[in-house]
């Protein structure tokens, strides 16, 4: 990945992922971030798995990423966008939907 694709995957990274660390690792710490998503063979979702790697990269120098660090970040762009264009109608504030892309670090509703 060149700088100029590592640029752009970090300013859509941190335009679209919202949350805070610490309030990312206080949500996945909930029950309902633990239900929410596609769980295989019982266990963790995909996207809680990712919401831990998510803060991981928060925490991290963006010189000290590697070029697996903005493959994460490039899928983590794309399962927003991708979920977002499926806003499902009404109020959101208790449904699973908001939950998922919570696991992966953006709150539609802040």
């Amino acid at each position: 990945m060149d700088d100029g694709e590592r640029e752009e995957t970090w300013d859509e990274f941190r335009e679209l992922v919202n949350m805070k660390p610490a309030d990312l690792e206080g949500w996945l710490a909930s029950e309902q971030s633990q239900d929410a998503g596609q769980h295989k063979d019982g266990g963790e979702s995909t996207g809680h798995a990712s919401g831990r790697r998510i803060v991981e990269i928060l925490h991290a120098k963006k010189s000290d990423l590697s070029d697996d660090d903005y493959q994460h970040m490039r899928k983590v762009v794309g399962y927003i966008r991708r979920h977002l264009a499926q806003r499902p109608s009404g109020d959101v504030g208790d449904s699973r939907w908001r939950y998922s892309l919570m696991n992966w670090g953006h709150d539609p509703l802040a």
